[in-house]
């Protein structure tokens, strides 16, 4: 098994509202996960909240992982940033720190080309020997890799993986089929939007990047672990139980909805970066039976 294989937990990032990490909170959350031995922590993705946080607070968030995971769960630092030279940095940083992995998004301001991202990709997959995931997330980035930009990286040596988004059409089955037609064999391929992630993995994907495992690992270990394994009756079983929780997901968005179960489960009492605002106080007896249906304990 290779660092993007399995399960890997995507944890908030608990922080003061002028961006300063609560060091506590966030170590509280890490050893829940290390706890549970989920196959990777993904530290400063989307639901990290990475793109609201200075590099100061982002090098902090690192070294407070490193330390609290101790080596028992490999760690995956997401260094995505507008300016090359920045996610140069903050790759370097999270190296030095003990990451064991990077992740990075083409984020951007002026759209970009297929050009454009690879030579970024190229600057940043050079700037240390650590492996590097693609983050392919057109719903935040506004840019989709072509199949021909992920060849192109994929012969690259340190980038080794990409992390896809859900498929706006056709199935998910489909759409690994066709990455995995034209991608190296040891090039690893997972899935993030975590209502569709165990077809995903029934399908063949080798990892869930997931937000709701950053808050919940242990349901969402077995779910992990069935689909694996190739159940696919276990799968829509567990799956089943998510129902309610995957409905607020979408409503809401997974950020959100991490937030709202850290609160219930008296993990954090910090809030999502301005302007981003808390999940609806009218959706708290719904979250409140979504996370009954996985017979989670609130406070």
């Amino acid at each position: 098994m290779t660092l993007f294989h399995g399960l890997s937990a995507f944890p908030i990032t608990p922080a003061t509202p002028d961006g300063q990490i609560i060091a506590d909170d966030l170590a509280r959350m890490l050893l829940r996960l290390r706890s549970a031995r989920v196959d990777s922590v993904g530290l400063l993705g989307s639901t990290g909240t990475y793109a609201y946080l200075d590099r100061s607070a982002r090098r902090d968030a690192v070294s407070i992982a490193a330390e609290t995971l101790a080596g028992d769960v490999p760690l995956i630092v997401s260094v995505g940033a507008l300016r090359t030279d920045a996610a140069v940095a903050l790759a370097q940083d999270a190296a030095k720190a003990g990451a064991d992995g990077l992740l990075m998004a083409p984020v951007s301001y002026t759209p970009l080309t297929q050009e454009e991202v690879y030579q970024h990709f190229l600057a940043v997959a050079g700037a240390t020997d650590l492996p590097l995931s693609i983050y392919n997330t057109p719903g935040t980035t506004h840019f989709t890799f072509s199949i021909d930009l992920l060849v192109r990286l994929a012969a690259t040596p340190t980038i080794t993986a990409v992390k896809m988004p859900l498929p706006a059409q056709g199935t998910v089955t489909d759409d690994f089929a066709a990455l995995n037609n034209h991608l190296p064999a040891d090039f690893v391929i997972g899935y993030s939007g975590d209502w569709g992630c165990a077809e995903a993995l029934l399908a063949g994907a080798q990892t869930w990047y997931s937000v709701v495992a950053g808050i919940l690992p242990e349901p969402a270990l077995r779910l992990t672990q069935a689909a694996l394994a190739g159940d696919a009756a276990l799968t829509a079983k567990l799956n089943a139980d998510f129902d309610a929780l995957w409905a607020l997901f979408r409503a809401h968005g997974g950020l959100r909805v991490a937030y709202g179960i850290a609160h219930m489960l008296g993990l954090t009492k910090a809030l999502p970066p301005r302007p981003i605002l808390p999940m609806p106080d009218s959706a708290t007896p719904d979250l409140r039976a979504a996370l009954a249906a996985l017979d989670v304990a609130q406070a």
